[in-house]
Protein backbone atom coordinates (compact mmCIF):
# COMPACT_ATOMS: atom_id res chain seq x y z
CA UNK A 1 0.00 0.00 0.00
CA UNK A 2 1.77 3.29 -0.98
CA UNK A 3 2.19 5.77 1.67
CA UNK A 4 3.32 9.74 1.86
CA UNK A 5 7.73 9.15 2.15
CA UNK A 6 8.87 12.64 1.10
CA UNK A 7 9.77 15.37 4.07
CA UNK A 8 7.47 15.53 6.68
CA UNK A 9 8.46 18.69 8.03
CA UNK A 10 8.10 20.35 4.15
CA UNK A 11 4.31 19.11 4.72
CA UNK A 12 4.04 20.53 8.49
CA UNK A 13 5.02 23.95 7.32
CA UNK A 14 2.91 23.70 4.83
CA UNK A 15 0.15 23.22 6.96
CA UNK A 16 1.10 24.85 9.92
CA UNK A 17 0.98 21.78 12.46
CA UNK A 18 2.94 18.98 13.58
CA UNK A 19 1.46 16.43 11.11
CA UNK A 20 3.34 13.60 12.21
CA UNK A 21 4.02 14.37 15.84
CA UNK A 22 7.96 14.05 15.13
CA UNK A 23 10.71 16.29 17.08
CA UNK A 24 12.05 16.79 13.71
CA UNK A 25 8.45 18.47 12.69
CA UNK A 26 8.49 20.58 15.66
CA UNK A 27 11.83 21.98 15.42
CA UNK A 28 11.18 22.86 11.99
CA UNK A 29 8.38 24.80 12.68
CA UNK A 30 9.65 26.46 15.71
CA UNK A 31 13.09 27.69 13.15
CA UNK A 32 10.76 28.26 10.23
CA UNK A 33 7.08 29.18 11.01
CA UNK A 34 6.10 30.07 7.97
CA UNK A 35 5.40 28.15 4.75
CA UNK A 36 8.32 26.22 2.70
CA UNK A 37 9.15 27.79 -1.04
CA UNK A 38 10.90 31.20 -2.25
CA UNK A 39 7.72 33.23 -1.49
CA UNK A 40 7.29 31.44 1.95
CA UNK A 41 7.81 34.42 3.99
CA UNK A 42 5.91 36.60 2.50
CA UNK A 43 3.09 34.56 1.95
CA UNK A 44 -0.33 35.45 4.32
CA UNK A 45 -2.24 32.30 5.44
CA UNK A 46 -5.09 34.54 6.76
CA UNK A 47 -5.74 35.71 3.00
CA UNK A 48 -5.80 32.03 1.87
CA UNK A 49 -9.06 31.50 -0.78
CA UNK A 50 -11.66 29.35 0.83
CA UNK A 51 -10.66 26.28 -1.57
CA UNK A 52 -7.41 26.36 -0.61
CA UNK A 53 -8.28 26.68 2.79
CA UNK A 54 -10.61 23.51 2.70
CA UNK A 55 -8.38 21.88 0.82
CA UNK A 56 -5.17 21.89 3.75
CA UNK A 57 -8.12 20.90 6.09
CA UNK A 58 -8.16 17.68 4.09
CA UNK A 59 -4.73 17.57 3.60
CA UNK A 60 -4.35 17.85 7.27
CA UNK A 61 -6.81 14.80 8.22
CA UNK A 62 -5.25 12.44 5.53
CA UNK A 63 -1.46 12.98 6.41
CA UNK A 64 -2.52 12.64 10.12
CA UNK A 65 -4.09 9.29 9.91
CA UNK A 66 -1.98 8.08 6.28
CA UNK A 67 -4.46 7.61 3.71
CA UNK A 68 -3.69 7.74 0.16
CA UNK A 69 -6.30 10.36 -1.88
CA UNK A 70 -8.65 7.64 -2.72
CA UNK A 71 -8.36 5.65 0.84
CA UNK A 72 -9.77 8.80 2.23
CA UNK A 73 -11.95 9.94 -0.43
CA UNK A 74 -13.82 6.15 0.23
CA UNK A 75 -14.07 6.97 3.84
CA UNK A 76 -16.07 10.35 2.90
CA UNK A 77 -18.05 8.58 0.28
CA UNK A 78 -18.96 6.07 3.26
CA UNK A 79 -19.74 8.72 5.64
CA UNK A 80 -21.45 10.20 3.98
CA UNK A 81 -24.21 7.40 3.34
CA UNK A 82 -24.38 7.16 6.45
CA UNK A 83 -26.97 8.50 9.41
CA UNK A 84 -25.76 11.49 11.07
CA UNK A 85 -23.60 13.88 10.66
CA UNK A 86 -21.32 13.57 7.84
CA UNK A 87 -17.87 15.12 9.35
CA UNK A 88 -18.41 13.42 12.71
CA UNK A 89 -18.83 9.75 10.76
CA UNK A 90 -15.50 10.71 8.91
CA UNK A 91 -13.56 11.19 12.01
CA UNK A 92 -15.17 8.40 13.91
CA UNK A 93 -14.18 6.02 11.06
CA UNK A 94 -10.48 7.51 11.22
CA UNK A 95 -10.15 6.77 14.75
CA UNK A 96 -11.59 3.33 14.43
CA UNK A 97 -8.89 1.97 11.91
CA UNK A 98 -6.76 -0.05 13.61
CA UNK A 99 -3.15 1.84 13.16
CA UNK A 100 -4.67 4.42 14.69
CA UNK A 101 -5.82 2.68 17.85
CA UNK A 102 -2.47 1.33 18.42
CA UNK A 103 -1.27 4.81 18.89
CA UNK A 104 -4.07 5.85 20.84
CA UNK A 105 -3.28 3.31 23.28
CA UNK A 106 0.20 4.29 23.39
CA UNK A 107 2.53 1.20 22.13
CA UNK A 108 3.56 3.78 19.29
CA UNK A 109 5.06 7.00 19.18
CA UNK A 110 3.61 8.01 15.79
CA UNK A 111 0.87 6.70 13.64
CA UNK A 112 3.73 5.37 11.15
CA UNK A 113 4.98 3.54 13.75
CA UNK A 114 1.97 1.99 14.19
CA UNK A 115 1.43 1.09 11.14
CA UNK A 116 4.27 -0.74 10.70
CA UNK A 117 3.57 -2.82 14.22
CA UNK A 118 0.39 -3.83 12.65
CA UNK A 119 1.87 -4.64 9.07
CA UNK A 120 4.36 -6.79 11.24
CA UNK A 121 1.43 -8.56 12.76
CA UNK A 122 1.93 -7.62 16.62
CA UNK A 123 -1.66 -7.34 17.23
CA UNK A 124 -4.50 -9.80 17.92
CA UNK A 125 -8.03 -7.92 17.47
CA UNK A 126 -10.92 -10.16 19.60
CA UNK A 127 -8.13 -13.31 19.81
CA UNK A 128 -7.15 -13.34 16.16
CA UNK A 129 -3.58 -11.71 14.06
CA UNK A 130 -4.91 -9.18 12.32
CA UNK A 131 -2.35 -7.47 9.80
CA UNK A 132 -4.59 -4.44 8.29
CA UNK A 133 -3.72 -1.11 9.57
CA UNK A 134 -6.90 0.08 7.79
CA UNK A 135 -9.45 -2.74 9.86
CA UNK A 136 -11.97 -0.87 11.29
CA UNK A 137 -12.75 -1.97 15.01
CA UNK A 138 -16.45 -2.06 16.43
CA UNK A 139 -17.95 -1.49 19.65
CA UNK A 140 -16.57 -3.94 22.69
CA UNK A 141 -13.75 -5.15 20.31
CA UNK A 142 -10.69 -6.41 21.96
CA UNK A 143 -7.10 -5.37 20.64
CA UNK A 144 -3.96 -7.14 22.26
CA UNK A 145 -0.41 -7.45 21.96
CA UNK A 146 1.07 -10.95 20.81
CA UNK A 147 3.60 -12.21 23.65
CA UNK A 148 7.16 -11.22 21.78
CA UNK A 149 5.51 -7.90 21.23
CA UNK A 150 5.00 -7.58 24.82
CA UNK A 151 8.39 -7.85 25.17
CA UNK A 152 9.89 -5.77 22.71
CA UNK A 153 12.24 -2.91 24.27
CA UNK A 154 10.63 -0.07 21.60
CA UNK A 155 6.87 -0.51 22.86
CA UNK A 156 7.88 -1.08 26.31
CA UNK A 157 9.80 2.43 26.04
CA UNK A 158 6.29 3.97 24.42
CA UNK A 159 3.98 2.42 26.96
CA UNK A 160 6.71 3.32 29.59
CA UNK A 161 8.16 6.60 28.55
CA UNK A 162 5.06 8.26 26.29
CA UNK A 163 2.70 7.83 29.14
CA UNK A 164 0.24 8.39 26.80
CA UNK A 165 -3.87 8.73 28.44
CA UNK A 166 -6.25 6.17 26.52
CA UNK A 167 -8.54 8.44 24.98
CA UNK A 168 -12.24 8.38 26.35
CA UNK A 169 -13.59 6.20 24.15
CA UNK A 170 -10.99 3.09 25.05
CA UNK A 171 -10.24 1.18 28.28
CA UNK A 172 -7.24 -0.08 28.72
CA UNK A 173 -6.62 -4.00 29.63
CA UNK A 174 -4.17 -6.63 30.59
CA UNK A 175 -1.81 -4.16 32.64
CA UNK A 176 -1.93 -1.84 29.54
CA UNK A 177 -0.78 -4.75 27.05
CA UNK A 178 -4.56 -4.51 25.41
CA UNK A 179 -7.40 -2.20 25.13
CA UNK A 180 -11.10 -2.20 24.40
CA UNK A 181 -13.38 -0.31 22.31
CA UNK A 182 -15.77 0.82 25.06
CA UNK A 183 -17.71 2.68 22.78
CA UNK A 184 -17.76 4.36 19.53
CA UNK A 185 -16.01 8.09 19.66
CA UNK A 186 -17.92 10.99 18.76
CA UNK A 187 -16.32 14.49 18.07
CA UNK A 188 -15.53 15.68 21.34
CA UNK A 189 -13.66 12.93 22.34
CA UNK A 190 -11.25 13.46 19.01
CA UNK A 191 -8.65 15.88 19.56
CA UNK A 192 -7.34 16.13 16.36
CA UNK A 193 -6.89 19.79 15.30
CA UNK A 194 -9.04 19.54 11.77
CA UNK A 195 -12.32 21.38 10.30
CA UNK A 196 -14.43 18.55 9.31
CA UNK A 197 -16.83 20.99 7.98
CA UNK A 198 -14.45 22.46 5.47
CA UNK A 199 -13.57 19.09 4.21
CA UNK A 200 -17.28 18.19 3.79
CA UNK A 201 -17.56 21.15 1.98
CA UNK A 202 -14.82 20.44 -0.43
CA UNK A 203 -15.85 16.74 -1.81
CA UNK A 204 -19.68 18.28 -1.95
CA UNK A 205 -18.69 20.53 -4.65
Amino acid sequence: MSRYTGPKARVSRRLGMNVWGTKGETVALEKRPYPPGEHGRTRRRGNSSEYLLQLQEKQKARFTYGLTERQFRNIFKEASRREGVTGDNMLRYLELRLDNFVYRAGWASTRPQARQFVNHGHLRVNGKRVDIPSYRLRKDDEVTLKDKAREMVLIQWNKDVLDRNPPAWMDMIEDGFGARVRELPVREQIDVPVREQLIVELYSK
